[in-house]
């Protein structure tokens, strides 16, 4: 599926789509900074040193009133219009299993379908030097494109200096009928829940290494996989914590582990590569840039290719915008920022935000995936033209690939405009993937 769903929705989507529901992510709660980068296709070749390209997003301006563009604007308002009592009855014929996959499309089902007992839920579990447990469920959360943000926070933190690590579980109901006599294992305080661990942290590990920013409050913290920890300047003290969640095998990883042992997707069978002399070629990319539900950039390139043989430092280069190519230059809508809250207090940090990451390749399948917090560093212009204020860059990295992005600040109309995109794919993924040796 485009947005990596996992293959438990992709059984349901037969059932799904006859109903009208759109299965990507924005859907009821999403919030726009401004005119949204629109899903384009492809607009044309070029040709470069080692890769071939297609497609670029085209900006797009919201539909007026009584207006729809395209088969999936109309899916969404259908499923806006639609009242929740008709919902809710619709899904009092799915077992648990879709109630599940649907809490997973959008805001607005994720909690119809809680209503009607799915459970789904995150909580963290911190853990004392001491073996002291502390379970938190979550407090909010942000539905996306293609991942789910998942919010902790509150007032009474055990102190961070005697935690040892925090664990991320899914939690759904171990009976699905409300009317089960509550029990001294029920973590809600109704009925017991199921833990499957997704991924456990170190807290140690939260050095100024791993420092992204901070503001006149808060200090935030990124530890992977795509966990950011805020701590409170003054005490050095837990703020709140924050998990975002790329849909891919979101439902497997939240349901299917266990207290002790994460979800571990089947062994790999390598696909066979048809033309493997044309190197990478039919691949997808759907980026979103995002904080507290606000996208400051969401867009799709298709038809992206590299040829065989450009190997650099173990990667393959994927050029997704050229720094020489003005026209590939894509503007960030609104004021970028990471957006926090708590309890209390609230503020923005300029320098960070959200970044997911989808990748599929030539049968759509999904090749890496991603959700992370980033930030922007100050840095010196790539060779090529040279622009009219400061240049920033964007870092990630995983096992299975980089992602480098620059953007350059112009002052005169106060936005950040992205004048670089690339992706280096790591050849260990790649042959992995195809069972090649390259």
């Amino acid at each position: 599926m485009a947005t990596g769903r996992g293959r438990i929705l992709q059984q349901h989507l037969p059932g799904l789509q006859p109903l009208g529901w759109p299965l990507r992510g924005g859907g009821a709660g999403r919030r726009s900074a401004g005119p949204a980068v629109g899903r384009a296709g492809a607009s044309g070749f070029r040709r470069g040193p080692g890769f071939q390209f297609a497609g670029r997003p085209a900006l797009w301006q919201p539909p007026k009133d009584g207006q729809r563009h395209g088969h999936s604007c109309s899916h969404s308002a259908f499923l806006d219009r639609m009242p929740s009592e008709i919902l809710l009855k619709i899904f009092s014929y799915l077992d648990a299993v879709s109630l599940l996959c649907t809490g997973c499309v959008n805001r607005r089902l994720y909690h119809l379908a809680n209503d009607k007992k799915s459970g789904l839920g995150w909580a963290i579990i911190l853990k004392e030097k001491n073996g002291k447990e502390y379970v938190i469920k979550h407090v909010d959360l942000s539905i996306n494109d293609t991942s789910v943000t998942v919010v902790w926070h509150g007032k009474n933190w055990p102190c961070l200096a005697s935690l040892s690590t925090l664990e991320l579980y899914g939690l759904t109901p171990v009976f699905m009928d409300w009317s089960k006599i509550p029990t001294r294992n029920s973590t809600d305080g109704h009925r017991p829940r199921w833990h499957s661990l997704i991924t456990k942290y170190h807290l140690s590990h939260l050095t100024e290494s791993n420092l992204i920013g901070c503001d006149r409050l808060v200090r935030v913290f990124c530890l992977h996989p795509g966990l950011l920890v805020g701590l409170w300047k003054k005490e050095e003290e837990l703020a709140f914590v924050m998990a975002n969640l790329h849909f891919h095998h979101l439902v497997e990883r939240s349901t299917l582990g266990s207290a002790a042992v994460p979800f571990e997707p089947p062994p790999h069978s390598p696909y066979l590569d048809d033309s493997p002399e044309c190197g990478l070629h039919g691949y997808q990319l759907h980026v979103d840039l995002h904080s507290g539900g606000v996208f400051f950039l969401c867009g799709t390139f298709h038809n992206l290719f590299i040829k065989k043989g450009i190997i650099e430092n173990g990667y393959v280069k994927l050029i997704i915008i050229n720094f020489k190519n003005d026209r590939e230059h894509l503007p960030l809508i609104g004021k970028v920022g990471f957006s926090w809250r708590t309890n209390i207090f609230d503020g923005c940090i300029k320098s960070c935000f959200i970044m997911d990451i989808t990748l599929l390749d030539e049968y759509g399948r999904p090749f890496w995936c991603f959700s992370s917090p980033v930030c922007m560093r100050p840095t010196t212009p790539s060779d090529g033209p040279r622009f009219l204020g400061q240049t920033y860059c964007v870092d990630y990295v995983d096992t299975e690939g980089r992602v480098h992005v620059e953007l350059v600040w112009i002052e005169e109309t106060e936005e950040f405009f992205v004048v670089s995109l690339v992706l280096y794919l790591s050849i260990g993924k790649i042959n992995h993937w195809f069972g090649t040796k390259y």
